[in-house]
């Protein structure tokens, strides 16, 4: 009889991914603020440093702008890094790198450059680390043509979509959960790379769809069993790509259930549930029965104080009520 495989985090399922594709190749290294000595400001890279030595375990300077822009050069010169950037709101330091150079060179050189660069960070609130560690900003990412933009959910995207973005020509941002790090699980054994285009349908349902992504998956699929109590079934929809957005999943799901409610941990204005609300409604406007809901965070800065975070935040009792109004009951 065969064992059942150990149960594994979402940490180290990323650090798996990382050891991985450093054995298969060695232009894989990786690089960023505390990365190495420290084991990774998140414990994702915590013994990577002694098996792989400093040269591909890099710890850099505290400059994202700086060492953001060696890994888009080394990306161009042939190598393959996997640049961690501590936190989204920390980007914003290096946004210049990302939008006008890594995004725009395969471009402006005609196709004779590509940057196969990898840039991971984390993302989200629910850790008390007040408005500069909190915020979630991927939906500004999602903006950028010339990138692409991914949030793994579970411990198998978590792992998979690493390799597959390492072998992308085009630069890759992961945005990583805050709150999914100590997430526990088991892990197939034989889990591939994952397909970077595809969102998935987590939970199938006929009433409502239920579409987001990232951190706010596991708070969606836990409101729609509380709404399977209640006689309504929810279709439960990852996103998993950011962009390019996955419309067919999106609108055959809508057409099926008639409803639609998105649920983003970005800010409600000029959000990713903004532009996901507008596609429907031009792909789909005779097929909806209610108007689209959106649940995302207040606009604020995100509070320090633990009860303030959470009321800032989508959480299973504000989607319920979200999918209830849609359903009309």
């Amino acid at each position: 009889r065969m064992s059942s495989p150990a149960p594994t985090t979402y940490r180290e399922a990323v650090r798996e991914a990382i050891r991985t594709a450093m054995q298969r190749d060695p232009r894989v290294f990786l690089m960023g603020e505390d990365v190495g000595r420290y084991g990774g400001c998140y414990a994702v890279s915590k013994g990577l440093l002694d098996e792989f030595g400093p040269e591909r375990i890099r710890d850099t300077p505290l400059s994202e702008a700086g060492f953001v822009g060696a890994g888009i050069g080394a990306a161009m010169g042939g190598m393959r890094p996997i640049v961690e950037v501590m936190t989204v709101n920390f980007s914003l330091l290096c946004l210049d790198q990302i939008l006008n150079t890594a995004a725009t060179i395969r471009h402006m050189s005609g196709g004779q450059f590509s940057v196969p660069v990898v840039i991971r960070m984390a993302t989200g609130a629910g850790r008390q680390l007040a408005a500069q560690h909190s915020h979630s900003l991927e939906n500004w990412y999602a903006h950028i043509p010339g990138i692409r933009v991914v949030a793994p959910a579970t411990l198998e995207d978590a792992r998979g979509m690493l390799w597959t973005a390492l072998e992308d020509p085009d630069p890759v941002l992961i945005f990583e959960n805050v709150m999914l790090y100590n997430m526990t699980g088991t892990l197939a054994a034989d889990a591939k790379a994952v397909d970077l285009d595809r969102a998935a349908i987590r939970r199938p349902g006929r009433d409502v769809s239920l579409i987001t992504y990232g951190g706010s998956l596991w708070k969606t699929v836990n409101a729609a069993e509380e709404l399977a109590k209640i006689g309504i079934e929810a279709e439960v929809i990852d996103l998993r790509s950011l962009r390019p957005l996955d419309d067919a999943t999106i609108m055959a799901s809508v057409r099926r259930t008639r409803r639609a409610v998105i649920v983003d941990e970005g800010w409600r204005s000029g959000s990713l549930a903004a532009e996901i609300s507008a596609r429907i409604v031009e792909q789909c406007f005779w097929s909806l029965d209610a108007p689209i809901g959106r649940v995302c965070t207040a606009e604020v800065p995100i509070p320090y104080p633990k009860h303030l975070e959470d009321a800032a935040l989508p959480q299973p009792a504000s989607i319920v009520a979200a999918a209830r109004a849609a359903v009309g009951r």
